[in-house]
Parts: C-alpha cells; structure tokens; sequence
C-alpha cells in the first residue's frame, strides 16, 4: 500500500454539522438524485409532483428522498455549521435583536420592497441590512446565521474576571431584583462601590447594562414586586391555552413513570417500571415524540424527547415493525415545560435557541396549566391498565392484583405496543375536545380545508445526527498532551492531535478551550468539535481496554471506590470496580429484581438507539452475521440493508 493511500486511511473521518432543512412548499426548488426540481404540488405527507427544471416533465417524488438546494451546490457551508457551544452570549443577544427585527417579514406571505422599507424606517435601520438579514436567516431558518461575524466565538465565556462577575451577579440578584427596585443606574454604582472595596476593576457600565437587559421580562416583573403584572402578561387562562392555533405552535413536554411492570429480555422475570417522557402538540393533540427508558428523567430524556419529536419517524417504525403513518416532524414555535431541572439546563435553553424555538416554563405549583399533556398521559395510562403487569393508576383499583406475578412484556414488546397504541388507535380515534381524530386535526392545519388555510408542510431536518447532538449535554475542555480528560477518564483520537496545548487566541497565556459532546448513556466515546473544520470526531477511551459504559454506571463505581476509602480514583480501580459490580449484578439478576433492571438498563443503553440513529442495533446485528446469511441476496436485497461494509 502506497503512503498516500496509508495516509488518507489513517486520518480521521469527521461528522459534519448541518441543520439544514427543506421548505416543502410549492414553487419551491428542491433536489433529488443529484437534479433539481420545482415543486407543483403537495399530494400527501409522503409525496409531491415536481417539474424537472431541465426537462421540464413532471413526476412523483418520495418527500424522503428531496433534499435541500444547498446540498447541491458547491463552496463553503455557511456560519450555522458551528456546536452551539461556540457562540458567545453577547452574540445570541445580537442574533435575538437582529431576528425580532426580521420576524414580521420572514412570516409575510407575499413580502415586497416597500414591506422591507417600511419596517426599516420604523426601526431606524437600512433596507439593505434588513434584506441581508433576511437573506441569511431564510438559508438556513437558524438564529446562528445571524451572529455577528466581527465579535467571534465564545472561547471563556464572560470576560470579566471572576470577582467582578462575582459581584456583578451578586448585586443584580440581591440589589436590582429586590422589591425595592432600584435603578439601572443605581445598579451600577453599587457594583462600582463594591468593586472599589475590593480592589477589582469594575465592569464597563454598558456590561452591566447588557447583563440586565438579559434578565427575562417575567423574571424581572416577577422580583421587582409586579407579580400581577406579570401573571397577567404572561399566565394564560385556566382551561385555555393560548397560541396553540396552528400545528407546531406550542408543543407541550412531561414525564411520568409507567403504570406496568416490565420484564428482563434473558429470564423475562420483573425489573420494574420505566419511565416515559412525551411530547404532544396542543393544537392537534398529536404525539410529536417520546422516549422510554428505566432511566430517572433528566436532560438526556428531554433531548431524545425533543430530537425525536423535531425528526421524521420512518426509521422509528422500522425499528419497532410497526406498518403505520406518523407523518409529525418539524420544528415547534414553542415548547412548553414544567419547572424542573432538566428542561432549566443551559444546554438545552441554548439548543432551543439555536432552533428558534421559544421555551415557556409553566407557572409553579399550578398543574392546571400543564393539563393538555397531563390528560394525554392519562389516556395512554388507561389503555396500558388492559395489560398483564399493570400497576394501575391507584391501590384501590389494584386491589389485590399482583402486577409481578402477571408482568410478561420486555422493553422492546411494550414500545412497540405503545408506537402501534400511538398511531393506530389514539391518533385515530375520535378526540370529544377538537371534534375529530388527532391526525385529521393535523391534516387539517397543515393542508387546509373549506375553513381553515393550512400552514403548509414543516420544514424537514435533513442531518439527524446534527439534531441529536446539539442536545446533548456539552463540557469545554483544554487538549492536553495525554489527550482530553473529563470526570477522570481520558479520552485520545488522531483528530485532537493539531489542537494539544493550543493557546487560547484571544488570551495567548490560556489554554484553547474546546467543545465536547456526550451520551450519558455511553461515556466511552465523546464528540470533539473542530472548530476549524467545523466537523464533530469521535474520541474514544484513551485505554481502549475499558469497556463502555453510563455516566451512571461509571458514578456507581466511583461511590464503591470512594466507600472503600478511594478518592481519586485511576481508570485501573474504575474498571476493576465495574468489573466487580457486573459480577455481582449478574450473578444475582435470575434472583434479584434490582440486579435484572441494573443488567437489562446497561443492555438498553449499549444498543445506542438514538433518534439520530434508530436504526443503529438493526446494523449492529446485521454486522455480526455470519457471510453465509448474505449468500442467497443480490444486489438490491443488500442495499436494503444500508452499509454493511
């Protein structure tokens, strides 16, 4: 073999980012099989009729197979290929201003020059930035595009130092949001003060400005001593909720435990209840997505929820072998939550953001305003109450039925009841609230009928895997010479070797932080963002003799470790003590329920089905199939397959 050719192997292969989307609207230019085409009709959720620019000869195309104008042309890829993580806060501010400004025009149906003119004259800004504006955010539909070039990417975060953010986060929490309310101007002369007793440059006074300009309106409102005034601006009325006219408009996200008692997939003996986190659009009362999982909820639910939600399904029901129709992808205006700490994430604030998506937290201690999706939850729970190992919804209805003793479903036989429940029957039937089946409401607000004007077809993301990580949990770490190393563990790929020591560019006596990317549910491999290439690597375990894990998994070791007396653990006692406790947990799984949930939880998670990658078990078992299962295929059977190389 040649060097060249050893070379090219060697290198590292790189995932590239995109988030781009297609506008399924007729009159539109879309790609397929490398040709361009105009749209002339949408026939359904799954086919439309193009006319070949070229040719000019209409004909049937699968919306699965379009892809994005973008993805056929040549150069570079515009600014939005960049991790979430990279983007300063002074920018998302910037980009915020710049898309308030835009937001009336981009929703225009038929937008013309004096539209343009007149919105730039009332903001005192000229035609020319509006347009440029324009024509950057509608490329690509994400708030990154409009990031101003001239104030770079984010390399430490806040650029004061750490006493005077320390003050500065100190007095607007403690000084400004008070009942006393003090002013802005007051604000700033108290953390100037308090910077003089300090010895501590104080702040510029328009950091301090723009720091409190950041502050929610509600939150202020909420603080300052307006709380009428800000349930009046902002609560909406019992029994109504407000905005949800259109699909998409608001879609509403919640957990809950199941009301069933599973089964391990080896002794088919009972390990418990999983948990689901679901999410469903209000105006129609459609499921966009879940994610089922023995897993606490966390933020890594809420990002399988919302990824899965936000992709098409396809593939999920091929995973699941269920011949049905869920035609819900797109991205919602707004995603509506309760108050816990796994929707308060950053991470998953700033994903939102990235998406345009408005986050609305419902208010504390008031359910009422969460029902739409509480209601969903309990109608799929009552038809689960039908299934051997149910737990019921209460011990009076239980009665004396043993759930255990009855239990007979494994994980994957529940979900693919539940996807079959989803979209053969509630999807179906009859809802007594809007008059009509869910789907049909969904029809309705995305073609139209003799009342309603659709809203036309969702926007398609055409980079599943982009989607899932930009909701991943994210960490910024400098590259050392050993590689990159995270809660202990080391992590080295060919990928961080130009970026080991990197000096930070805008302060050249720091290191060059970077961004990293992981799945709690397997920390054996992170996602490194190159931010020069703007492509995501995978960094395995610098020890590949380490076996893959959970951060769960991996955290149980460490408190065995620390119980021993072992603080500062080496990967050596990490793996010796997960080896210790799969010994224990499997030698105890036939007889204890609790080691059968541990064994079967760690099985789910070392699947690595993600709705980036449903199908990625089904490649798994196709990869481990002996040569003699292919022989009897041709050519076309084995593409069915997809790469099996």
């Amino acid at each position: 073999m040649s060097k060249k050719n050893q070379n090219a192997q060697s290198a590292p292969t790189g995932l590239k980012l995109s988030r781009q989307k297609i506008d399924i609207r007729e009159g539109n230019l879309v790609g397929c099989d490398g040709v361009v085409y105009r749209i002339s009709d949408v026939i359904d959720f799954e086919s439309i009729l193009a006319i070949n620019v070229e040719t000019g000869r209409k004909c049937p195309l699968c919306i699965g197979d379009l892809m994005p104008m973008e993805s056929l042309e040549t150069g570079d890829p515009p600014r939005p290929e960049v991790d979430i993580d990279e983007i300063a806060d002074a920018d998302w501010k910037i980009a915020e201003q710049r898309f308030a400004a835009i937001e009336p025009l981009i929703k225009h149906p038929n937008l013309k020059r004096h539209d343009v003119d007149s919105r730039a004259k009332a903001l005192g800004i000229h035609p020319t930035t509006l347009y440029r504006w324009i024509t950057l955010y509608t490329a690509f539909r994400s708030l990154s595009t409009l990031i101003p070039k001239k104030r770079g990417w984010k390399t430490n975060g806040s650029r004061l130092s750490k006493s005077a953010d320390a003050i500065v986060e100190e007095v607007i929490n403690n000084y400004y949001l008070t009942i006393q309310r003090p002013t802005v101007k007051e604000t700033i002369k108290e953390i100037n003060h308090r910077c003089d007793l300090c010895g501590t440059k104080p702040p510029a006074a328009s950091t301090i400005q723009s720091r409190i300009e950041k502050i929610p309106e509600k939150e202020r409102l909420m603080k300052r001593g307006y709380k009428e005034k800000a349930k009046n601006k902002f609560l909406p009325a019992a029994r109504k909720f407000p905005n949800a006219n259109f699909p998409l408009q608001v879609v509403q996200i919640d957990h809950t435990p199941v009301d069933i008692i599973l089964v391990d997939d080896f002794y088919r003996k009972p390990i418990g209840r999983p948990w689901i986190t679901l999410a469903m659009d209000v105006n129609s009362r459609m499921v966009t997505g879940y994610y089922l999982s023995f897993d606490s909820p966390s933020e890594t639910s809420v990002a399988m929820c919302v990824a899965h939600a936000m992709l098409p399904k396809d593939e999920w029901l091929m995973l699941h072998k269920v011949d049905a129709k869920w035609p819900v992808w797109g991205i919602p205006v707004t995603i509506h939550v309760d108050n816990g700490p796994d929707f308060r994430s950053d991470n998953f604030q700033r994903s939102c953001q990235m998406y345009g998506i408005n986050l609305e937290f419902r208010p504390v201690k008031q359910p009422r305003f969460g029902g739409h999706i509480e209601r969903l939850l309990g109608t799929l729970l009552k038809e689960i109450h039908a299934l051997p190992g149910t737990t019921f919804s209460s011990i009076k209805e239980k009665d004396e039925y043993n759930p255990e003793k009855h239990a007979t479903m494994t994980k994957s036989e529940f979900e693919e009841w539940l996807v079959t429940l989803i979209c053969k029957v509630y999807h179906q039937r009859l809802h007594s609230t809007i008059g009509m089946s869910p789907l049909r409401k969904w029809e309705i607000g995305i073609f139209g009928n003799a009342e309603v004007q659709g809203i036309g077809m969702p926007e398609r993301l055409t980079n599943r895997h982009t989607v899932h990580l930009d909701f991943l949990p994210s960490f910024r770490r400098s590259v050392q010479p050993t590689g990159v190393r995270i809660e202990g563990m080391k992590y080295y790929a060919e990928a961080l070797r130009s970026w080991i020591s990197a000096a930070d560019p805008e302060s050249p006596d720091k290191k060059h932080e970077m961004v990293f990317r992981r799945d709690p549910r397997d920390i054996s491999v992170v996602w490194f963002f190159d931010p020069v290439v703007k492509e995501y690597y995978k960094v395995p375990f610098a020890d590949q003799s380490l076996p893959s894990m959970s951060v769960w998994e991996f955290r149980q070791a460490k408190e065995l470790l620390r119980k021993e007396g072992i603080k500062s653990a080496t990967e050596h006692q990490i793996n010796e003590a997960i080896t210790e406790l799969r010994s224990i947990v499997e030698a105890a799984k036939e007889n204890t329920k609790k080691a059968r949930r541990q064994s079967q939880r760690r099985k789910e998670h070392e699947k690595g089905i993600t709705p980036g990658n449903p199908l990625a078990a089904e490649t798994v078992k196709l990869a481990t199939h002996p040569p003699e299962f292919f022989s009897g295929l041709v050519d076309g059977d084995v593409e069915a397959f997809g790469d099996i190389s």
